[in-house]
């Protein structure tokens, strides 16, 4: 399951969905807002996606760890809108029969969200804003660059 939304996430609630009697190991990534990046201090973070490619994105990263470690209990959130430091922006929850698939599949994911996704992450410092992995300049057309965590 996959959702994109500018509500607060319920990382608690989200990990509840993917946990099954089949499953002896949950893995829970938590993407939260930092307070400093590269010795600047963060006021807030702000995300957009392009919603249609991000979705689809996300959904083939579904079926990337379902065809690889043959996992179907997978959910990926990822929060949009304005963020304060310590709020969860990402959670990624992977259930599996054992622990070494979980974690993989868990890493997998959260690389693949960086590397490939339409979702973009912008700082806000007292002296300025970027967009994280960019130039400054607009975010489209840049691969999501938001998970240093």
């Amino acid at each position: 399951m996959i959702e994109i939304t500018n509500e607060v996430l319920d990382p608690e609630a989200i990990t509840a969905a993917v946990r099954k009697d089949t499953n002896g190991a949950v893995v829970t990534f938590l993407g939260t807002t930092r307070h400093l990046t590269d010795g600047r201090d963060v006021l807030h973070l702000e995300y957009e996606a392009y919603r249609p490619m991000a979705d689809n994105q996300l959904a083939g990263i579904v079926r990337e760890i379902k065809e690889r470690w043959s996992i179907d209990n997978v959910a990926i959130y990822h929060r949009l809108g304005r963020l304060e430091i310590g709020e969860i922006s990402l959670v990624v929850a992977v259930a599996s029969p054992h622990r070494q698939a979980a974690f993989e599949a868990c890493q997998h994911s959260v690389d693949r969200i960086k590397q490939a996704v339409t979702i973009w992450k912008k700082e806000f410092f007292e002296d300025g804003e970027v967009w994280v992995g960019s130039d400054g300049s607009s975010p489209v057309g840049l691969a999501s660059a938001h998970l240093d965590s």
